[in-house]
């Protein structure tokens, strides 16, 4: 993946008969995805030109310039869709998209390595970060204020406390 492209939806299928399909959206609302018009895959290549669409429970009913058919639209299903980060406004200070923690280098407050941040996950429960250790297994890492107090984009550091302290 192309490391300036955000997740911003997957295609769940086609919708209706008329060639419309149905993306599982990634942002708070799901009509965004219509004002960024194309979505890409994950190698940069354009994925989808939405032409239009409705929200629905979290989703986005889109139609798009390639999908004529409720066939074409199903074939879809499963593709990933991402935005060039760059189309996105700064954040404000003290706010920072989720994407760009992925990097960051975890330490305690005293300083010490834990790792770095390999992903951002949402099981349902809450964000989570993997955080990989310089060697053996990753680890979860609930995102809240308790076990991540701060974060320093600017600095490239997430500070945390260690997972066996906030038991």
């Amino acid at each position: 993946m192309a490391s300036n492209l955000l997740l911003v939806g997957r295609v769940a299928g086609a919708f209706g008969v008329k060639g419309e399909v149905r993306i599982s959206a990634y942002t708070e609302d799901p009509m965004a995805l219509v004002t960024y018009r194309v979505l890409l895959r994950e190698d940069g290549r354009p994925g989808l030109t939405l032409t239009g669409g409705r929200a629905a429970k979290g989703a986005l009913i889109a139609r798009a310039g390639e999908i004529e058919t409720r066939e074409q639209a199903e074939a879809l299903r499963g593709l990933k869709l991402y935005i060039p980060r760059e189309i996105l406004p700064e954040p404000e200070d003290d706010e920072f998209y989720v994407a760009d923690l992925v990097g960051l280098s975890v330490v305690t407050s005293a300083g010490e390595a834990l790792g770095e941040v390999k992903s951002v996950q949402d099981f349902g429960a809450g964000d989570l970060l993997e955080v990989q250790p310089k060697s053996g297994a990753s680890f979860w890492l609930p995102f809240t204020r308790e076990a991540v107090p701060e974060v320093r984009i600017a600095d490239g550091l997430v500070v945390a406390v260690r997972p066996e302290e906030t038991e």
